[in-house]
């Protein structure tokens, strides 16, 4: 699903730039450009980087 317009981010870049490292909007919006243009998208970045986060936690607490 495309999550920016702007830039034609879709939510597997933003989950693979979040794989890799990313772990801040800033970070994204660095790597991706995600929110830099008309910013419309960065609510919804926020909740697809708070689901991932969140799954790679779940998933390290799990193999702990």
């Amino acid at each position: 699903m495309y999550i920016c317009i702007c830039h034609g981010v879709t939510d597997t870049q933003i989950e693979a730039a979040i794989e890799n490292g990313s772990t801040t909007l800033q970070q994204l919006n660095k790597e991706l450009k995600v929110g830099s243009q008309c910013g419309k998208c960065c609510q919804c970045t926020k909740r697809v980087l708070n689901k991932k986060l969140n799954q790679i936690a779940v998933q390290e607490l799990q193999v702990a």
